[in-house]
Formats: structure tokens, sequence, C-alpha cells
């Protein structure tokens, strides 16, 4: 495994070392069965539901819901989903893809759900029996979630849902999405619901390629009928759901990426080493060593952000919008340049198809768009620091 000390800096527990240790264990030995299997690339939804059903089995998905429903801990601890993506990342874009959807797409359920919404969905999450998605974003209203359009009308012990989700993960997959529609005006007319995919009127109309492939869909709600026992909190919490769940798992997408530039470095390092060029290794020469210094600057630049921003939200409780976009934002964005450089280092290899680093290229482009795309976050941190800068001056 390469290097961990950054575990020892003081944003962890002993068990977070632990955790990493134990995961890198269990994913070198039983991921390249599912996901190196013939056709594991060719099918992935078959490759997902194999995932989410060793994650379950292994144990790792109890990190995902709280304790009293077969979880972990009594709340989501953020630095175990953020050591667990980056661990999952380094190994395989899709077992990080299957693990964050299991906890995204049951957040909210976890955190405003009533006691049985989390009996009839969380411990299935956790034992990797049901798959979740989080069913947000739409055509017209991805970074801008308040303009969504899709609707729910109550009628009488339902809700009669209208409208299409796209870019839905797990779209096609799933046993339930958490969906967010419209019952009123503006951000406040903006409610959450629980979602089965067996409900009367919910269809997947399109599976959507990416150069990453993972599972991904644009849902239709006809007439869709949801129980009103499925709403989660009340009339209009939707937007307020939305940004707390974000709040978590926003900071695991900037993991996901760390996880990612971790490997790609070692990727990098090792080819450097091993590379001869001009008489003398590929590492011996400045301009390599310029870029593999670039590299680790930016990969423990962002380590830093991630692992403050999941330290803030463990132990001081509170919402951490700036702190979780700022992750996010410098951990994607930085992740790219890092691949980037990987990628250049392996000269005309780096672009061969079957090699890491150009999986890894593909795999960390989505992870600046998607969870909010990083101009976003740019603003969401801007707004953040002029609110602070205001009532300082108070």
């Amino acid at each position: 495994m390469a290097d961990t000390s950054f575990l020892d800096w003081p944003f962890f527990e002993p068990h977070h070392k632990t955790l990493a240790l134990d995961l890198h264990n269990w994913a070198s030995s039983a991921l390249p069965a599912i996901t190196e299997a013939p056709g594991a690339h060719e099918n992935v939804d078959n490759t997902c539901r194999k995932l989410v059903n060793a994650l379950g089995e292994a144990g790792w998905l109890r990190y995902c819901v709280p304790a009293a429903y077969g979880g972990m801990f009594e709340t989501l601890d953020v630095r175990s989903l953020a050591v667990i993506r980056e661990t999952l990342a380094r190994h395989s874009g899709l077992a990080d893809f299957a693990f964050a959807m299991q906890g995204l797409g049951s957040g909210a359920i976890s955190m405003f759900g009533d006691e049985r919404q989390k009996k009839a969905y969380l411990p299935a999450v956790a034992a990797g029996e049901k798959i979740a998605a989080f069913a947000l974003s739409e055509e017209d209203a991805g970074s801008d979630a308040a303009a969504l359009s899709t609707s729910l009308v109550l009628a009488g012990d339902h809700y009669a849902a209208n409208g299409e989700k796209l870019w839905i993960s797990n779209g096609g997959i799933a046993d339930f999405y958490t969906l967010f529609a419209r019952t009123g005006e503006g951000s406040k007319g903006v409610t959450a619901v629980i979602a089965d995919a067996d409900a009367s009127g919910f269809s997947v109309t399109e599976r959507i390629d990416v150069i990453a492939p993972h599972p991904l869909g644009r849902l239709a709600f006809d007439d869709c009928r949801i129980p009103a026992a499925n709403r989660l909190g009340e009339e209009g919490d939707g937007f307020k759901i939305a940004l707390a769940t974000l709040d978590v798992f926003r900071t695991t997408v900037g993991a996901a990426a760390l996880g990612f530039a971790r490997r790609a470095l070692d990727e990098a390092t090792g080819r450097a080493l091993s590379r001869e060029m001009f008489g003398a290794r590929l590492a011996d020469l400045p301009l390599a060593q310029e870029k593999l210094a670039e590299m680790a600057l930016d990969v423990d630049a962002a380590a830093l952000l991630v692992y403050r921003a999941a330290w803030t939200k463990d132990v001081k409780q509170k919402r951490v919008t700036s702190e979780a976009a700022m992750a996010k934002l410098y951990a994607t964005d930085q992740a790219q340049l890092v691949i980037d450089k990987a990628v250049q280092l392996f000269g005309g290899l780096g672009v061969r198809k079957g090699q890491k680093v150009e999986e890894l290229y593909r795999e960390i482009r989505a992870l600046r768009i998607y969870e909010g795309a990083s101009e976003v976050q740019k603003i969401v941190i801007a707004r953040q620091h002029l609110d602070r800068f205001v009532k300082g001056m108070e």
C-alpha cells in the first residue's frame, strides 16, 4: 500500500487508520474478481449489483447508515465515509461509485426519515440488498436545483408525481429513489419523497453512456403513485434536506478524487523510477521531478481540505457548506491536473486503453461536475465568505 502517514494527522481517530488498512486489504483481494471478470466493463449494471452485494456482505456499507439500523456509528461519520471512498477509488472507480450511491441515495432517510422509513430501507442498504439512488437533477435544473420542475400533488393518501429526472446515477438498477420535486414555489416549495422503483407510473426511459461507464439514466414520472407516508420531513423541506445531504457527501466526492490522484501519483512514480531515458532514470530528470513535486503537493493540499471538512462536520457538528465546497472544488480540480501529469509521464503508453492512468483520466472528469460543478462551488464559497465578512462588521 502507498504511504498512509497522512492518517496520523490530528483529523483522525485510531479506528480510521485501521479502517483504511483493512479496506485496502479486502479491496486488493476481493475487487479484482468482480471488476476484472470477463464482461465486467461491458455489463456495468451487473458489475455494480455484484459490488453492492460484496460491499454489503463484507460490512463496508454499514458505514452508510446509523447504528440503530445496521450501521457502524450512531450517526454518519464523514471521516469514515471519506476514508472509504478514497481507498476504494484508489482500487476501482466503479467500486467507489457503488459505495457512494448507497450513502448518497439513503442519506436523506438516515438524517430526516421517520422510524418506519428508516426500518423499511436502511437495514437493506447496509446489507447490500437494496440499491439506492438520489434523484435531484433535471435537464434544466442541475446545479440550480431550486429550478426543478418535476411536480408532486397530494391526492388523498398518496402523491402523484409528474416530470422527468436526468443524469441519475443508478438509474435503472436502483430499488428506490430519494426524489426531490415541486409542491410549491421557489426553494421552499420543494419536497422530498421516497419513490420505489416498482411504483405505478415510474419508468426509466433512457440509459446514458458516459466516458467512465456506470449506471446512469433518465427517469420518467407519469402520475406516479407515491405514498404520502414516504414523504421525508414536511412539505417544503426538500431543498433543506437536499443541501444537508450534500453537506455530508460533497466532502466525500473530494475524497474519491483524492483517491484517484493518489493512485495516479503512485503509478507515475513507479513509471519514473523504472523508465530509462537519455542514459538515466526518468525520475532523475529535473522536469520529471518537477511534475512529481507538483503532484505530491496537490495531493497533500487536497487531503488537508477534504479531511478538515470531514473533521469539522464530525467533531464540531455544524454545517460545513463552505468547507465541503472548498474540499470538493480543490480536490477534484487538482486531481484532474495530477492525473494529466501522470499521463504525460507515461508518454504514449498513458493514452493506451487498459492502462490505469488512462482509466483514471476518464474517471476523474465527471467528479468536477456532479454534486455541484466547480463553478457552482466557487459561487457557494464566495457567498459564504461574504456572509461571514458582513456579519463580522456588524
